[in-house]
């Protein structure tokens, strides 16, 4: 991964620029490098990146059934590490990760929120860049 990118890839064709929206079999979480960390450290990194633009929430409804270790299967293959016994709620799953760019390295926060009651979730992603934290958490909310 050279970078992360927001944009659409546009190419030359018959000889004129012709902007062209394909998705790319290429996403951003297969640049991760799962990383362990102790819960102090943790909590530590998470009020480091508490800036507004270091976070992308999001509130939502399951649209699968909310079963503890399919939620996890898909957070780990998603490429985080998911930490135990960190988060004092022990339903959330916390996770930590750093993607590797050319450039950089973008280190990565999670916590997801199962309310099992309202069927529902919150998924929480604090990066040190803006637009990984949104990317992240857009990719993620798709799976639940």
């Amino acid at each position: 991964c050279v970078m992360d990118v927001c944009v659409h890839p546009c190419t030359s064709y018959g000889g004129s620029m012709q902007s062209i929206t394909m998705q790319l079999p290429v996403v951003l979480n297969k640049f991760f490098q799962p990383t362990e960390m102790a819960s102090q450290d943790f909590f530590t990194r998470w009020k480091q990146l508490s800036s507004p633009q270091q976070e992308a929430q999001r509130i939502f409804k399951a649209t699968t059934p909310m079963e503890l270790e399919v939620t996890k299967a898909k957070l780990v293959g998603f490429g985080m590490a998911m930490l135990e016994r960190v988060d004092p709620n022990p339903d959330n799953y916390v996770g930590a990760g750093i993607i590797q760019t050319k450039t950089l390295q973008i280190g990565c926060l999670l916590r997801l929120e199962p309310n099992l009651q309202a069927q529902m979730y919150r998924l929480t992603l604090r990066t040190s860049k803006e637009s990984v934290s949104k990317r992240l958490c857009e990719l993620l909310a798709e799976q639940f």
